[in-house]
């Protein structure tokens, strides 16, 4: 429990460094004196990072999980200090882009160990926990760091998450259990898993789905003010309500994961989320309406998340790292698109509820794939994890059983070479008597 704790711990300091950025974009303009959307490169940077990082997860694949993540934490506090102390604009970008490059990979990372440290079909469960920490951090990390950003500077935040990572690496060493190495099969051995069709289409079920869904993030302030109605003063407390509810629907789907499959767990939460937003186009402009089925609609964001790891997890049966690395490119790049077709509406005249339609089509295609993974190929995969997860554990019992049965012989051939030194002790001073005698 204190190493999903710790992987937690992990996923907080991660989610605040990626969006707190956005609410300091005119901190950035105002300091390095640029135009707003000059320092939004600084998200693209992130982003960037996230989809380099991918390299790293190639080549560690011998190194064991908790020391791999442990240097991805390191390169996490690196990039948090190297932008708390950056002197101009073009080492922030430098300094963003190495705070993204460990991105993937800690999700990657920490989604195989919560997997191999949880017990047995408890994977998505521990999964949710985990991402508890990503979540927690739109609640509260990101209004904290504009806040601080106002008071102070928009420097402060990233010094926290800085010393924040440090907590990160020192619970990770000491909470985490040993998860192991992956199995070795060589270099080009863990890509065959791109041979089946499977990893594309929960990819693109990522890439779509919860894309169209931060289509609608993207522009829930609008959405909320213009079309809903909502005063300006009341947009701050209702976003931290979607964190919220992201954080609820999180820990809620990984359990239906875990009593049914991820694969249909993610479907069905598409769908609903495709009936919210459609409702919500037509009777949103009742206000009350409109933010419940608004809040619906954004905590399906991380309540697909973490099934659909768990997907992408078990399609990529010895390449689990570069297809854990690929879910998290899929849901970067979605995030990108979505945001970018929800601005199409309303470059064109149109009011902002038609972002919403523009995100249930996008969340709609989502689920086609969603479901054509489910239908072709989430049954042979799950039976093939559980047998493979089956066979781990059943090599791990035979080794701690070895282990003791070394042990107790070293302890019995301890035994007998102490009670043989008592026997020759005793010898000795027998015939030490005799010889007195």
């Amino acid at each position: 429990m204190k190493g999903l704790i710790a992987l937690a711990f992990g996923a907080f300091s991660f989610g605040v460094v990626e969006f707190v950025a956005m609410g300091l974009l005119p901190y950035f303009a105002q300091d390095f004196e640029l135009e707003i959307a000059t320092a939004g490169h600084s998200i693209s940077a992130y982003a960037f990072g996230v989809c380099l990082g991918i390299i790293y997860m190639v080549f560690t694949r011998k190194l064991n999980l908790k020391v791999s993540i442990l240097i991805v934490v390191s390169c996490h506090v690196l990039g948090s200090l190297l932008t708390v102390f950056a002197p101009n604009f073009t080492v922030l970008i430098i300094a963003r882009l190495i705070s993204g490059l460990p991105h993937g990979c800690f999700f990657g990372l920490g989604a195989i160990i919560a997997m191999r440290i949880s017990a047995a079909g408890k994977g998505s469960s521990a999964m949710a926990l985990m991402l508890v920490g990503q979540t927690t951090s739109i609640v509260c990390g990101v209004p904290l760091g504009t806040a601080l950003a106002h008071a102070l500077s928009w420097r402060t935040i990233f010094m926290l998450m800085a010393a924040w990572g440090i907590v990160v690496l020192i619970s990770l060493w000491r909470w985490l259990p040993n998860p192991g190495k992956l199995e070795d099969h060589g270099f080009w051995r863990q890509f065959d898993f791109l041979k089946d069709k499977a990893p594309y289409l929960v990819g693109l079920s990522i890439f779509l789905g919860n894309g169209g869904i931060f289509c609608m993030q993207s522009y829930v302030s609008p959405i909320l003010t213009d079309f809903m109605g909502v005063p300006l003063g009341l947009v701050a407390p209702i976003l931290i309500g979607l964190g919220l509810a992201m954080t609820v629907y999180n820990l809620i789907s990984g359990k239906l994961a875990d009593k049914y499959t991820p694969g249909k767990v993610t479907f069905w939460i598409f769908i609903t989320c495709i009936g919210s937003m459609v409702a919500a186009f037509y009777w949103g402009n009742t206000m009350i309406v409109g933010i419940v089925l608004i809040t619906y609609a954004a905590g399906c964001l991380f309540g697909a998340g973490g099934p659909q790891q768990v997907s992408i997890l078990r399609t990529s049966p010895g390449g689990e790292l570069i297809g854990v690395a690929f879910g998290q490119v899929s849901f970067n790049f979605g995030n990108a698109i979505g945001a970018f077709a929800g601005g199409m509406p309303l470059e064109m005249g149109y009011g902002a509820e038609y972002v919403l339609l523009v995100s249930a089509g996008l969340v709609l295609l989502g689920a086609g794939f969603s479901l054509a993974y489910n239908v072709t190929s989430e049954e042979r995969f799950t039976k093939m994890f559980f047998a493979a997860q089956a066979k781990r554990l059943e090599a791990a019992h035979q080794e701690a059983t070895a282990a003791v049965a070394q042990a107790e012989a070293e302890r019995q051939a301890q035994h007998a070479e102490q009670v043989a030194q008592v026997a020759a002790v005793q010898q000795d001073v027998a015939q030490q008597d005799v010889a007195q005698r």
